[in-house]
Order: structure tokens, then sequence, then C-alpha cells
């Protein structure tokens, strides 16, 4: 499998909506409940690249994951605290390819004025877990029923990457 990985743009909304609303609809790993059009997606996209990355992973012309980095939290005091997220295709899983992408996203953070990284894992969930400690992060919270979808109450821990 060849990729690239590049910034993310509005033109990619629609299949990072194609990728993202399943984990809505079929999982916990997102804590949302209403699929997203790509007119919010592409909103989202502008909003997070004004200031961090957004990037893509693209075999060809199909993009098969997408990792970003946002805000950690509003008060001044965080602004050099971010929260990373990655997202893959099932056509993707296994090939290293998240992986690919969170190197590309910590090298794109480790450009701008950000200290420490911070990912929220839904649990379980193995995957995420391994790909979060394998890039460098360690657990540092664990929060019990904090979400609750499909009836179910979830766990939701941190894990920190100081760069």
């Amino acid at each position: 499998m060849t990729h690239i990985i590049r910034p993310a743009d509005i033109a990619d909304a629609a299949a990072i909506c194609h990728i993202y609303n399943p984990y809505i609809l079929d999982t916990v790993i997102s804590f949302e409940t209403e699929p997203v059009t790509p007119e919010q997606m592409g909103q989202r996209i502008l909003d997070i690249t004004a200031n961090l990355p957004w990037l893509v992973c693209v075999d060809g012309e199909q993009i098969l994951g997408y990792a970003y980095a946002t805000k950690w939290r509003a008060r001044a005091a965080y602004q050099h605290a971010v929260e990373s997220s990655v997202y893959m295709s099932p056509l993707a899983a296994g090939k290293g390819l998240g992986t690919a992408l969170y190197n590309a996203l910590i090298a794109e953070l480790e450009k701008l004025p950000v200290h420490t990284v911070i990912g929220g894992i839904a649990l379980p969930n193995a995957a995420s877990v391994g790909l979060h400690e394998k890039m460098g992060y360690v657990k540092v919270a664990h929060f019990a029923q904090v979400g609750k979808k499909f009836d179910r109450w979830i766990d939701v821990g941190y894990w920190q990457r100081v760069l």
C-alpha cells in the first residue's frame, strides 16, 4: 500500500465523515450520537486548522484515516496543551497507518508552542491504548462511568505525552 500524509482541507470533509460516522453510529469510541454532515465536518476542519494540524492519510484518491489536535482547555494557562485524535478506516486496520499519522501529527505539534499532548480513550479499547502507548503516551487518569451511550455507562482514560 502506498500512502501519503498531508494536511486536511475542506474538500476532504465527506470522506472524513465516511470514516467517522460509523464510529458515532456503531461504537462508543466517539461520544457523539448523531452523524456529522460534510458541511459540519468542513467547518470543524476550518476551525481546527486555523491554529492546529489536521492530517489525512491518502492512498491514491482514498482517505484511509485522519489525525488532528484540538485545544485541551480554553483557559490561558492551558495554551500549550492539546488533545489528539486519530480515526482510521477499517481498510487501514493493522497496516501501521495510525502510527504513521500519529508520528506526522506529533512532528507538526513539535513545530508549535505545544508542550503536552493528551489522548482521551473510551474504555475498553485495546487498539487505541496500544497505539497511544506505542507513541510514548502514559496513562495519567481513569474516570469511571462518565459517558452513557447505547444504554451503558462508559469509562474514559487519559494518556499524556510530554513533547
